[in-house]
C-alpha cells in the first residue's frame, strides 16, 4: 500500500507530522510511515500513529548532512512507495525538502501552514508576498515533498503495533567535515512551542531596557522574541529569537508586543495567538489594529507596573 512518508531531525515535528500524516492518509487510502533515522528508540513511533518505522545503521547518517539525508530519504521513499513526503519545515528541513525533490524529479512547496485534501489532491497553503498574504498550492507531479511548519500538526496517540524495517542504504560519507561545534547559548530556546511571548521591537530604546522584557516573560513564565532588527542590526539577542517572516512562527496562549509598529514580516509570526498584547507610545501604531488588548504608553512606565501586579 502506497504511504505518506515523515521525517524531522527533529522528534517533536516529526510526531506532529505523523498525526498530520494519519489524517490525511485516512482520507486519501495512504498509511504513515517514519523515517527514524538517527532515532535512540524509533519504536516509539508506532504510538505515535506511524504503521512502518524505517531505519538504517549506517555511518553516513551518524551526523545530519542534507545531501546525504537527501539520497537516504529518496531510497527509502522508493521502498514505502511514498506519494507524499512530510518533512518538518526547520531552517534544515527546507535545504532537505529542495535536495530530495531534486533527486526525485518532485514537486516542492517549503513552509506550508495548512494542508487539506479537496477532490482527492493535497492542497496546502504558505504565508506569500512578505507575509501579506496566503497562497494556496497543489503539487502536480507523482510524488510530492511538503516541507510542513513545525507546530502545525497535533501529535496523536495509538495502541497499534507497527512494522520495523531495517534498510540497507548505499550512501556516499558527506563531502561535509565538521571541524568544530560551539552551543547555542541563550538562543537555544523553543520560541515556536512557548506557550507565553513577549516580543520587543525598535520601540525599545536601550540595550538595558531589555531587563524590564525578561522580568516580565519571567512574571509569566514565557520566553523573550523579537522583531528582526533587534537581532540582526542592533545584535541585542541572538538570531534564534527572531519572529517572523525570516524568523520563527509561534503560536502563543499570549503574545505581548513590546515597541513593535506592526509591520507584517514580523506579524505573521504571532498572528495565532489566542491573545495579542501591545504596548507601544504610538496611538496610530499599526499593531493596534491585530491586538485584543492595547496600551498607549511608555515601556519604562508600564512594564515595571505590569510585572510588578503580575507579582502582587
Amino acid at each position: 500500500m502506497a504511504a505518506i512518508l515523515v521525517f524531522s531531525e527533529r522528534d517533536d515535528v516529526a510526531r506532529q507530522l505523523l498525526g498530520t500524516a494519519g489524517e490525511l492518509g485516512s482520507q486519501m487510502g495512504l498509511t504513515a510511515a517514519v523515517a527514524a533515522f538517527g532515532k535512540a528508540d524509533p519504536s516509539s513511533y508506532f504510538n505515535r500513529g506511524a504503521s512502518t518505522v524505517y531505519v538504517a545503521q549506517d555511518e553516513a547518517l551518524q551526523e545530519f548532512e542534507a545531501s546525504v539525508y537527501a539520497e537516504a530519504l529518496n531510497q527509502t521513499a522508493q521502498q514505502a512507495g511514498a506519494e507524499i513526503i512530510l518533512i518538518g519545515s526547520t531552517r534544515r528541513g527546507k535545504e532537505l525538502a529542495g535536495r530530495l525533490a531534486q533527486k526525485m524529479g518532485a514537486g516542492c512547496i517549503t513552509d506550508t501552514d495548512t494542508l487539506e485534501v479537496k477532490d482527492g489532491q493535497l492542497v496546502c497553503t504558505r504565508n506569500a508576498l512578505g507575509g501579506a498574504t496566503v497562497a494556496t498550492q497543489t503539487v502536480i507531479t507523482g510524488v510530492q515533498v511538503i516541507a510542513v511548519m513545525p507546530g502545525v500538526g497535533e501529535m496523536v496517540e495509538s495502541a497499534e503495533a507497527g512494522q520495523l524495517v531495517e534498510l540497507a542504504l548505499s550512501l556516499k560519507p558527506s563531502r561535509v567535515k565538521v571541524v568544530e561545534r560551539t552551543d547555542k547559548g541563550q538562543g537555544s530556546v523553543d520560541i515556536e512551542g512557548a506557550d507565553v511571548l513577549v516580543c520587543v521591537g525598535k520601540g525599545m530604546a536601550r540595550q538595558e531596557d531589555l531587563k524590564l522584557a525578561e522580568e516580565l516573560a519571567a512574571a509569566l513564565g514565557g520566553l523573550v522574541a523579537c522583531s528582526k532588527p533587534i537581532a540582526t542590526d542592533e545584535k541585542w539577542l541572538p538570531e534564534e529569537r527572531i519572529i517572523g517572516l525570516s524568523g520563527k512562527i509561534g503560536k502563543p496562549t499570549l503574545a505581548i508586543c513590546l515597541g513593535i509598529s506592526g509591520q507584517v514580516q514580523f506579524t505573521v509570526g504571532i498572528r495565532e495567538a489566542k491573545t495579542i498584547v501591545a504596548v507601544n507610545n504610538d496611538p496610530n501604531a499599526f499593531i493596534f489594529q491585530m491586538t485584543d488588548y492595547g496600551i498607549v504608553g511608555d515601556l519604562n512606565e508600564v512594564l515595571p507596573r505590569l510585572t510588578a501586579a503580575l507579582k502582587a
